[in-house]
Protein backbone atom coordinates (compact mmCIF):
# COMPACT_ATOMS: atom_id res chain seq x y z
CA UNK A 1 0.00 0.00 0.00
CA UNK A 2 1.27 3.45 -0.93
CA UNK A 3 1.44 5.67 2.16
CA UNK A 4 1.47 8.83 -0.01
CA UNK A 5 -1.95 8.22 -1.51
CA UNK A 6 -4.87 10.10 -0.01
CA UNK A 7 -7.45 8.15 1.97
CA UNK A 8 -11.08 8.15 0.89
CA UNK A 9 -14.52 7.10 2.27
CA UNK A 10 -14.42 3.35 2.88
CA UNK A 11 -17.20 0.79 2.58
CA UNK A 12 -16.62 -2.73 3.83
CA UNK A 13 -17.56 -6.29 2.93
CA UNK A 14 -20.22 -7.73 5.22
CA UNK A 15 -19.26 -10.49 7.66
CA UNK A 16 -22.26 -12.63 8.66
CA UNK A 17 -22.80 -14.98 11.60
CA UNK A 18 -25.96 -17.09 11.84
CA UNK A 19 -27.41 -18.35 15.12
CA UNK A 20 -30.50 -20.19 16.33
CA UNK A 21 -32.13 -16.88 17.21
CA UNK A 22 -31.20 -14.92 14.06
CA UNK A 23 -28.07 -13.41 12.54
CA UNK A 24 -25.48 -10.66 13.00
CA UNK A 25 -23.92 -8.79 10.10
CA UNK A 26 -20.73 -6.92 10.88
CA UNK A 27 -20.76 -3.81 8.71
CA UNK A 28 -17.62 -2.30 10.27
CA UNK A 29 -15.38 -4.17 12.70
CA UNK A 30 -11.79 -4.25 13.93
CA UNK A 31 -12.05 -7.08 16.46
CA UNK A 32 -9.37 -9.54 15.44
CA UNK A 33 -11.75 -12.49 15.15
CA UNK A 34 -13.95 -10.28 12.96
CA UNK A 35 -12.04 -7.82 10.80
CA UNK A 36 -13.80 -5.95 8.00
CA UNK A 37 -12.26 -5.90 4.51
CA UNK A 38 -12.35 -2.70 2.46
CA UNK A 39 -14.84 -3.19 -0.38
CA UNK A 40 -13.56 -0.84 -3.07
CA UNK A 41 -10.90 1.64 -4.12
CA UNK A 42 -7.14 1.13 -4.03
CA UNK A 43 -7.37 -0.24 -0.46
CA UNK A 44 -9.83 -2.98 -1.50
CA UNK A 45 -9.06 -6.34 0.10
CA UNK A 46 -7.14 -4.87 3.03
CA UNK A 47 -8.59 -5.38 6.50
CA UNK A 48 -9.50 -2.44 8.71
CA UNK A 49 -6.77 -3.48 11.16
CA UNK A 50 -4.20 -3.37 8.33
CA UNK A 51 -5.40 0.08 7.33
CA UNK A 52 -5.13 1.21 10.95
CA UNK A 53 -1.63 -0.28 11.33
CA UNK A 54 -0.34 1.71 8.39
CA UNK A 55 -2.37 4.94 8.45
CA UNK A 56 -3.21 5.26 12.14
CA UNK A 57 -4.11 8.91 12.94
CA UNK A 58 -4.80 9.63 9.28
CA UNK A 59 -7.85 7.41 9.70
CA UNK A 60 -9.08 8.37 13.18
CA UNK A 61 -7.58 11.79 13.80
CA UNK A 62 -4.56 12.58 15.94
CA UNK A 63 -6.31 13.07 19.28
CA UNK A 64 -8.47 9.99 18.83
CA UNK A 65 -5.42 7.92 17.94
CA UNK A 66 -3.49 9.19 20.98
CA UNK A 67 -6.17 7.74 23.26
CA UNK A 68 -7.49 4.67 21.43
CA UNK A 69 -4.33 3.52 19.66
CA UNK A 70 -4.30 1.27 16.59
CA UNK A 71 -7.64 -0.41 17.17
CA UNK A 72 -10.49 1.34 15.40
CA UNK A 73 -12.72 2.39 18.32
CA UNK A 74 -16.27 1.53 17.18
CA UNK A 75 -18.13 -1.43 15.69
CA UNK A 76 -21.29 -1.38 13.55
CA UNK A 77 -23.57 -4.41 13.37
CA UNK A 78 -26.92 -5.09 11.70
CA UNK A 79 -28.81 -7.57 13.88
CA UNK A 80 -31.81 -9.57 12.66
CA UNK A 81 -33.77 -11.34 15.40
CA UNK A 82 -36.26 -14.11 14.62
CA UNK A 83 -36.25 -15.95 17.94
CA UNK A 84 -34.94 -15.14 21.41
CA UNK A 85 -31.40 -13.81 21.71
CA UNK A 86 -29.33 -15.04 24.67
CA UNK A 87 -29.34 -12.68 27.63
CA UNK A 88 -25.99 -10.91 27.70
CA UNK A 89 -24.03 -8.30 29.63
CA UNK A 90 -20.79 -6.37 29.02
CA UNK A 91 -18.17 -4.90 31.39
CA UNK A 92 -16.99 -1.32 31.80
CA UNK A 93 -13.76 -0.05 30.25
CA UNK A 94 -11.91 -0.16 33.58
CA UNK A 95 -13.05 -3.68 34.47
CA UNK A 96 -12.40 -4.99 30.94
CA UNK A 97 -8.89 -3.48 30.85
CA UNK A 98 -7.89 -4.82 34.25
CA UNK A 99 -9.44 -8.29 33.86
CA UNK A 100 -9.34 -9.05 30.13
CA UNK A 101 -7.01 -6.47 28.52
CA UNK A 102 -9.83 -5.32 26.21
CA UNK A 103 -12.07 -2.31 25.88
CA UNK A 104 -15.47 -2.46 27.51
CA UNK A 105 -18.51 -2.57 25.25
CA UNK A 106 -20.81 0.38 25.77
CA UNK A 107 -23.51 0.06 23.11
CA UNK A 108 -26.53 1.64 21.48
CA UNK A 109 -29.42 -0.28 19.91
CA UNK A 110 -31.41 1.49 17.19
CA UNK A 111 -34.65 -0.15 16.03
CA UNK A 112 -35.04 -0.24 12.24
CA UNK A 113 -37.88 -2.79 12.13
CA UNK A 114 -40.25 -4.18 14.77
CA UNK A 115 -42.59 -6.99 13.73
CA UNK A 116 -44.68 -9.59 15.51
CA UNK A 117 -43.88 -10.17 19.21
CA UNK A 118 -40.87 -7.84 19.08
CA UNK A 119 -39.54 -7.22 22.58
CA UNK A 120 -36.46 -5.87 24.29
CA UNK A 121 -35.37 -6.90 27.78
CA UNK A 122 -33.02 -4.32 29.31
CA UNK A 123 -31.96 -4.16 32.95
CA UNK A 124 -33.69 -5.23 36.15
CA UNK A 125 -37.22 -4.13 37.00
CA UNK A 126 -36.26 -3.97 40.69
CA UNK A 127 -33.14 -4.14 42.83
CA UNK A 128 -31.88 -7.71 42.89
CA UNK A 129 -28.69 -9.62 43.73
CA UNK A 130 -26.30 -12.23 42.33
CA UNK A 131 -28.10 -15.17 43.94
CA UNK A 132 -31.44 -14.24 42.36
CA UNK A 133 -29.85 -13.69 38.97
CA UNK A 134 -27.93 -16.96 39.22
CA UNK A 135 -31.08 -18.93 40.08
CA UNK A 136 -33.04 -17.26 37.28
CA UNK A 137 -30.35 -18.06 34.71
CA UNK A 138 -30.19 -21.70 35.82
CA UNK A 139 -33.94 -22.36 35.54
CA UNK A 140 -34.58 -19.87 32.66
CA UNK A 141 -36.94 -17.77 34.79
CA UNK A 142 -34.72 -14.68 34.69
CA UNK A 143 -37.18 -12.79 32.46
CA UNK A 144 -39.34 -12.11 35.54
CA UNK A 145 -36.49 -9.93 36.89
CA UNK A 146 -36.12 -7.84 33.72
CA UNK A 147 -37.73 -4.78 32.20
CA UNK A 148 -39.64 -5.78 29.06
CA UNK A 149 -40.63 -3.23 26.41
CA UNK A 150 -42.25 -3.38 22.97
CA UNK A 151 -39.92 -1.36 20.73
CA UNK A 152 -40.98 0.84 17.83
CA UNK A 153 -39.14 1.80 14.67
CA UNK A 154 -36.95 4.83 15.27
CA UNK A 155 -36.44 4.22 18.98
CA UNK A 156 -32.94 3.85 20.34
CA UNK A 157 -31.66 2.53 23.65
CA UNK A 158 -28.28 3.23 25.23
CA UNK A 159 -27.18 0.12 27.15
CA UNK A 160 -24.54 0.85 29.82
CA UNK A 161 -22.00 -1.64 31.13
CA UNK A 162 -23.32 -4.14 33.66
CA UNK A 163 -26.92 -4.00 32.36
CA UNK A 164 -28.28 -7.38 31.15
CA UNK A 165 -30.12 -7.18 27.83
CA UNK A 166 -31.50 -9.18 24.92
CA UNK A 167 -34.08 -9.03 22.12
CA UNK A 168 -36.76 -11.41 20.90
CA UNK A 169 -39.50 -11.78 18.30
CA UNK A 170 -39.35 -10.33 14.78
CA UNK A 171 -36.92 -7.43 15.01
CA UNK A 172 -34.03 -5.64 13.30
CA UNK A 173 -31.49 -3.49 15.10
CA UNK A 174 -28.43 -1.42 14.34
CA UNK A 175 -25.89 -1.95 17.11
CA UNK A 176 -23.18 0.66 17.62
CA UNK A 177 -20.60 -0.26 20.22
CA UNK A 178 -17.03 0.01 21.34
CA UNK A 179 -14.65 -2.31 19.54
CA UNK A 180 -14.69 -5.21 21.97
CA UNK A 181 -15.64 -8.90 21.91
CA UNK A 182 -16.79 -8.76 25.53
CA UNK A 183 -20.42 -9.75 25.52
CA UNK A 184 -20.83 -12.46 28.17
CA UNK A 185 -23.78 -14.84 28.10
CA UNK A 186 -25.97 -14.94 31.20
CA UNK A 187 -28.77 -17.17 29.94
CA UNK A 188 -29.29 -18.96 26.61
CA UNK A 189 -32.86 -20.10 27.43
CA UNK A 190 -31.93 -23.77 27.17
CA UNK A 191 -30.31 -23.45 23.74
CA UNK A 192 -26.70 -24.35 22.95
CA UNK A 193 -24.37 -21.34 23.05
CA UNK A 194 -22.31 -20.79 19.91
CA UNK A 195 -18.56 -20.35 20.40
CA UNK A 196 -18.69 -17.85 17.53
CA UNK A 197 -20.95 -15.62 19.63
CA UNK A 198 -19.49 -16.02 23.12
CA UNK A 199 -16.01 -16.96 24.33
CA UNK A 200 -16.45 -20.40 25.94
CA UNK A 201 -13.79 -19.48 28.52
CA UNK A 202 -16.13 -16.81 29.93
CA UNK A 203 -19.36 -17.88 31.63
CA UNK A 204 -22.28 -16.26 33.44
CA UNK A 205 -20.34 -16.84 36.68
CA UNK A 206 -17.70 -14.40 35.40
CA UNK A 207 -20.43 -11.94 34.47
CA UNK A 208 -21.94 -12.00 37.96
CA UNK A 209 -18.93 -10.01 39.19
CA UNK A 210 -19.62 -6.89 37.13
CA UNK A 211 -23.41 -7.05 36.61
CA UNK A 212 -25.27 -3.99 37.91
CA UNK A 213 -28.00 -5.36 40.21
CA UNK A 214 -29.79 -2.06 40.72
CA UNK A 215 -33.18 -1.31 39.19
CA UNK A 216 -32.70 0.10 35.69
CA UNK A 217 -35.01 2.69 34.15
CA UNK A 218 -35.25 2.24 30.37
CA UNK A 219 -34.98 5.46 28.42
CA UNK A 220 -35.58 5.77 24.70
CA UNK A 221 -34.02 8.73 22.90
CA UNK A 222 -37.38 9.17 21.13
CA UNK A 223 -37.27 11.93 18.53
CA UNK A 224 -34.05 13.50 19.86
CA UNK A 225 -31.30 14.31 17.37
CA UNK A 226 -28.46 13.29 19.71
CA UNK A 227 -29.02 9.63 20.56
CA UNK A 228 -25.86 9.17 22.63
CA UNK A 229 -23.09 11.42 23.86
CA UNK A 230 -20.76 9.43 26.09
CA UNK A 231 -16.95 9.30 26.34
CA UNK A 232 -16.87 6.22 24.09
CA UNK A 233 -18.88 7.63 21.17
CA UNK A 234 -21.37 10.24 20.03
CA UNK A 235 -24.33 9.31 17.82
CA UNK A 236 -26.54 11.83 16.03
CA UNK A 237 -29.50 11.19 13.76
CA UNK A 238 -30.16 13.28 10.65
CA UNK A 239 -32.81 13.45 7.97
CA UNK A 240 -30.97 14.04 4.68
CA UNK A 241 -33.38 16.13 2.63
CA UNK A 242 -30.80 18.14 0.73
CA UNK A 243 -27.08 17.74 0.24
CA UNK A 244 -24.93 18.29 3.31
CA UNK A 245 -21.46 19.76 2.89
CA UNK A 246 -19.04 18.70 5.59
CA UNK A 247 -15.66 20.30 6.24
CA UNK A 248 -13.38 18.08 8.26
CA UNK A 249 -10.47 20.50 8.58
CA UNK A 250 -9.84 21.27 12.24
CA UNK A 251 -12.31 18.60 13.35
CA UNK A 252 -9.62 15.94 13.72
CA UNK A 253 -11.94 12.94 13.80
CA UNK A 254 -13.29 10.26 11.55
CA UNK A 255 -17.02 10.00 10.88
CA UNK A 256 -19.02 6.82 10.36
CA UNK A 257 -22.35 7.19 8.57
CA UNK A 258 -24.97 4.46 8.89
CA UNK A 259 -27.98 4.60 6.56
CA UNK A 260 -31.30 4.03 8.35
CA UNK A 261 -33.79 4.51 5.54
CA UNK A 262 -33.79 5.57 1.91
CA UNK A 263 -30.39 5.75 0.26
CA UNK A 264 -27.54 8.26 0.55
CA UNK A 265 -24.10 8.68 -0.96
CA UNK A 266 -20.92 10.22 0.38
CA UNK A 267 -19.25 12.24 -2.38
CA UNK A 268 -15.69 13.51 -2.39
CA UNK A 269 -13.54 15.28 -4.97
CA UNK A 270 -10.58 13.23 -6.18
CA UNK A 271 -8.28 15.13 -8.55
CA UNK A 272 -11.19 17.14 -9.93
CA UNK A 273 -13.49 14.12 -10.32
CA UNK A 274 -16.38 13.43 -7.93
CA UNK A 275 -16.18 9.93 -6.42
CA UNK A 276 -19.47 8.62 -5.00
CA UNK A 277 -19.91 6.00 -2.25
CA UNK A 278 -23.60 5.03 -1.93
CA UNK A 279 -24.98 3.27 1.15
CA UNK A 280 -28.31 1.50 1.65
CA UNK A 281 -30.26 0.89 4.89
CA UNK A 282 -28.14 -0.97 7.42
CA UNK A 283 -24.88 -0.22 5.59
CA UNK A 284 -22.03 1.98 6.82
CA UNK A 285 -19.25 4.10 5.36
CA UNK A 286 -16.15 5.33 7.19
CA UNK A 287 -14.92 8.79 6.27
CA UNK A 288 -11.29 9.13 7.50
CA UNK A 289 -10.17 12.21 9.41
CA UNK A 290 -7.84 12.97 6.49
CA UNK A 291 -10.75 13.80 4.17
CA UNK A 292 -10.95 17.61 4.42
CA UNK A 293 -14.25 18.20 2.64
CA UNK A 294 -17.07 15.98 1.38
CA UNK A 295 -20.82 15.91 0.83
CA UNK A 296 -23.65 13.65 1.96
CA UNK A 297 -26.27 13.47 -0.81
CA UNK A 298 -29.78 11.94 -0.59
CA UNK A 299 -30.39 9.44 -3.39
CA UNK A 300 -33.96 8.74 -2.28
CA UNK A 301 -36.66 10.79 -0.57
CA UNK A 302 -36.90 10.74 3.26
CA UNK A 303 -33.41 9.34 3.73
CA UNK A 304 -32.05 9.17 7.29
CA UNK A 305 -28.58 8.50 8.66
CA UNK A 306 -26.71 8.06 11.90
CA UNK A 307 -23.57 10.14 12.33
CA UNK A 308 -21.05 8.39 14.61
CA UNK A 309 -17.93 10.10 15.98
CA UNK A 310 -15.64 9.66 18.99
CA UNK A 311 -15.07 12.61 21.34
CA UNK A 312 -11.50 13.62 22.11
CA UNK A 313 -10.19 12.08 25.34
CA UNK A 314 -6.96 12.25 27.29
CA UNK A 315 -5.53 9.40 29.33
CA UNK A 316 -5.58 10.31 33.01
CA UNK A 317 -2.22 10.11 34.75
CA UNK A 318 -2.76 8.06 37.89
CA UNK A 319 0.34 9.66 39.43
CA UNK A 320 -0.99 13.19 39.18
CA UNK A 321 -3.66 14.52 41.53
CA UNK A 322 -4.97 17.82 40.11
CA UNK A 323 -6.18 18.84 43.59
CA UNK A 324 -2.64 18.82 45.04
CA UNK A 325 -0.60 21.98 44.28
CA UNK A 326 2.72 21.45 42.51
CA UNK A 327 5.97 21.95 44.34
CA UNK A 328 8.04 24.96 43.22
CA UNK A 329 10.59 22.75 41.45
CA UNK A 330 7.77 21.06 39.49
CA UNK A 331 6.38 24.32 38.12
Amino acid sequence: MDTEKKLYPMRFCTLEDKYVWGREEFRLADLGYRDSLVHDGWLAGNSLSEVMDLYMDRVTGEKTFEYWGRQFPVTVKHITVSGRMPLRVHPSDNYAAERYDFLGKEKLWYVIRAGKDARLMIGFNRDTDASQLYAGCIDNSVESLLNVVEPHVGESFLIPSGVPHCASGDLELIELSESSPLDLCLCAWGEEVSEEEFDPALSYVDALEFTDYRQFVIKSAGTATVLADIPQFKVEKFAVKTGLKVKGEGFDSFTVYVCLKGRVSVNIDVLGVTASYPIKPGEAVLVPAECPEFSVIPEEKDSEILDVTVPSRKEDDAYINPDVPMLPEEQ
